[in-house]
């Protein structure tokens, strides 16, 4: 009976390993995917993690672990829109997000609500 199982496992063991594998390598070139959403009006003057004010009219984002002054290149996946923000404060801290970005680079990105984006560190 134990025996019958051990495909299973292995099979089981090998994907976990290869996701294991995709990430680090996405990790080492800085590319991480998912969803994008903003803010902007009601954050605005407010202090940012960071200790600036923030700007809703500036390139910048917020990120849950990337270094504060990180440069990351946001691609819209649906459109090949492109900008390069700046780090300066923390989250999302909804769902899966992966970055909040200010309302000028998502306007730049045409997202309205959320959306499908890229991150390449460094611009």
């Amino acid at each position: 009976m134990v025996f019958s199982k051990l495909p299973f496992a292995a099979a089981l063991a090998a994907c976990a390993l290869s996701t294991i594998a995709f990430s680090a390598e996405a990790a080492g070139k800085g590319v991480q995917r998912g969803a994008a959403s903003w803010y902007g009006p009601g954050f605005h003057g407010r202090k940012t993690a960071s200790g600036e004010r923030f700007n809703q009219h500036a390139m910048t984002a917020a990120h849950r672990s990337l270094p504060f002054g990180t440069k990351v290149r946001v691609v819209n996946e649906r459109t090949g829109r492109a900008v390069v923000v700046r780090i300066n404060d923390r989250g999302p801290f909804h769902g899966g997000r992966i970055i909040d970005l200010a309302q000028a680079p998502a306007r730049a990105l045409g997202i309205t609500g959320t959306a499908y984006v890229s991150l390449q560190r460094g611009g």
